[in-house]
């Protein structure tokens, strides 16, 4: 009996996706896929059929680039994609019974012999993703679950602004009334001065520059604020520098390129 035969059940892939999609602004085709997702991400992807997405039609581009690379087993149109269910408002034990039903469904090719790919819109699938509820579910289910190596923007963000490195915390959005939003720059500033950790933030690419104001407002003047804005894309950049510094010299963002926010207190 072979490896593949003894195997009773598939497993969910983790399999991390670019930066970039729809994140062009000019039109202009996408970077080589090679320069940012190792080929072992690639064949693993190319031998899939079945899916799990935030977004179908993404998924599809993204499969269109990798079979341009690795042929895929199964033409794009035949493969099978299913969405992630969003949670029901409101919570209660029937949603989450609702949610856990919904889950388990997107696993049945697994349970029936068949791998399943979980994608996220960008980077590493389950990490500042919707994605995470299936994989603790596919635990749950006794699914062996594996992750790939590929680009998460949190992670890079963090390398290259310098910051500490060796305690961070991911804040993911901030709220966007100017008062609460306020209050809570505040609080991650002192938690980050008492414990000497970088906070990482993300926003909505359209409110990229409302937050940036509002960090360079209500940090302090010694705190270091860094921004990582279009990752992986031609023109992307990384600045660093004090809260003071950026008081004088006022930075642009643009609004529809995905930008991560790191400050560490003095």
């Amino acid at each position: 009996m072979n490896a593949t035969s003894s195997r009773r059940t598939g497993r969910l892939l983790l399999i991390p996706n670019s930066l970039d999609l729809g994140c062009i602004e000019d039109g202009s085709a996408p970077p080589d896929i090679r320069d940012v997702l190792p080929l072992g991400v690639l064949t693993a992807a190319a031998g899939l059929q079945h899916w799990v997405a935030e977004n179908a039609k993404t998924t599809r581009a993204f499969l269109k680039r990798v079979n341009e690379v690795v042929p895929l087993a199964v033409p794009v149109q035949a493969q099978q994609i299913e969405t992630l269910p969003r949670p029901a408002k409101g919570g209660g034990k029937g949603n989450a019974q609702e949610m856990g039903d919904a889950l388990l469904k997107l696993l049945m090719p697994a349970m029936e012999g068949h791998d399943i790919g979980l994608i996220s819109e960008a980077g590493l699938p389950a990490v500042a993703d919707p994605g995470s509820a299936l994989v603790k579910a596919a635990h749950q289910a006794g699914i062996e679950v594996v992750p790939f190596s590929g680009p998460t923007s949190l992670l890079l963000a963090l390398a290259a602004s310098g910051l500490h490195g060796q305690s961070f915390a991911f804040t993911g959005y901030l709220p966007t009334e100017a008062a609460q939003r306020a209050q809570r720059i505040k609080d991650l500033e002192t938690a980050s001065r008492r414990l000497h950790q970088t906070q990482l933030a993300i926003e909505t690419p359209y409110r990229n520059a409302a937050l940036w104001d509002a960090l360079v407002q209500q940090l302090q003047p010694t705190t270091q604020l860094s921004v990582a804005c279009g990752l992986t894309l031609p023109g992307g950049f990384v600045r660093t520098a004090t809260v003071a510094h950026w008081r004088q010299q006022r930075l642009s963002l643009p609004d529809k390129v995905p930008a991560v926010f790191c400050w560490l207190a003095a």
